[in-house]
């Protein structure tokens, strides 16, 4: 399989498969592919993985995308932001927030995995639960925002605003840590608490998050019917009226 990414903040990824060659992807992700592309909902893994994908954020089905010859699928993400590859390797595994999944070769497995503190998940922003792949090959990924990517040497730490991770390699270690002082914590602007991750391995921070985005989108919501002529914004008005 040979991709390639395209776009800014709109992005996505084709995919050129083989004759023969599967991926699988989050229900509903495919934009367009070629005639001799077959497509298939499957609950990959049985029931209990397709509940386990639901806890993480996904589509209890996903759709197997098998080529007849040679072919190409694309795949977007459904908000503004940056898709990632990730190369996965037996015995290693990456570590990513819910929702973050939009494609893979067939031999990534996906999975959940949960925060082993307490406070992390109630804290840190990703919640208790993550989700986790492994296995061989290639996993795709998509978060709001622009993509910043570190590689953390060993005892390397670096704090992030809860939210703004979007995934790390499973050696980084993954806790919180107090903002700041009580007057910091309450005062400064950045919650009381941020996510610490210690190296060694890659993360990949997320300049937006999606709760960020809909923080800043929220003051220009009309609140409420608005009559005509008021001059406010009615929801037809935002989405044009069809």
């Amino acid at each position: 399989m040979k991709y390639e990414i395209t776009g800014d903040n709109l992005q996505l990824v084709t995919l050129h498969l083989n004759g023969g060659e599967t991926v699988y992807a989050e229900a509903g992700a495919m934009n367009h592919m070629s005639n001799n592309i077959g497509m298939e909902a499957q609950a990959k893994g049985g029931v209990l993985k397709g509940l386990k994908r639901m806890v993480s954020g996904e589509s209890f089905f996903i759709t197997e995308f098998t080529a007849q010859g040679d072919g190409f699928v694309a795949f977007g993400g459904n908000v503004p932001g940056k898709i990632e590859a990730i190369q996965i390797a037996q015995g290693k595994e990456f570590m990513a927030q819910r929702d973050a999944f939009l494609c893979a070769e067939s031999g990534v497995d996906m999975d959940v995995a949960f925060t082993k503190k307490l406070g992390a998940g109630l804290f840190g922003g990703e919640g208790f639960i993550l989700q986790k792949y492994s296995g061989q090959g290639t996993v795709f990924i998509h978060a709001c925002g622009d993509f910043v990517i570190k590689n953390l040497q060993p005892g390397e730490t670096i704090k992030v605003d809860t939210g703004s991770v979007v995934g790390f390699d499973s050696t980084v270690t993954y806790d919180i840590t107090r903002a700041g002082g009580i007057k910091t914590s309450l005062f400064g602007g950045e919650g009381i608490f941020l996510t610490q991750l210690t190296g060694p391995g890659r993360i990949i921070i997320q300049s937006l998050s999606i709760a960020g985005l809909a923080g800043a989108l929220r003051p220009f919501f009309p609140t409420g019917s608005s009559s005509s002529g008021s001059g406010g914004l009615s929801i037809g008005g935002l989405l044009g009226d069809r």
